[in-house]
């Protein structure tokens, strides 16, 4: 399983790259943990200026916009 963090304050492109990365993931049968990280310091320990983040077990994979199907297929095949 992997552990998925999105990265941001919550808002509306935040919450719409959780529901798109579960959705893929449901999709292509690979089974993910989704949490969304709302807290300032913590997403600034992965150095991510721009919202939302993507981390992939412990690893920022994409940051400032929501990535489309493409990148996410491929964030969660690597």
């Amino acid at each position: 399983m992997k552990k998925i963090e999105v990265l941001g304050t919550g808002c509306k492109k935040c919450v719409n790259t959780a529901e798109q990365i579960q959705s893929v993931a449901g999709e292509l049968g690979i089974e993910v943990e989704v949490e969304k990280v709302t807290d300032p310091a913590a997403i600034m320990g992965y150095k991510v200026m721009s919202t939302p983040g993507v981390a992939i077990d412990g690893k920022l994979m994409h940051s400032g916009s929501v990535p489309d199907r493409g990148k996410i297929e491929s964030m969660l095949k690597a």
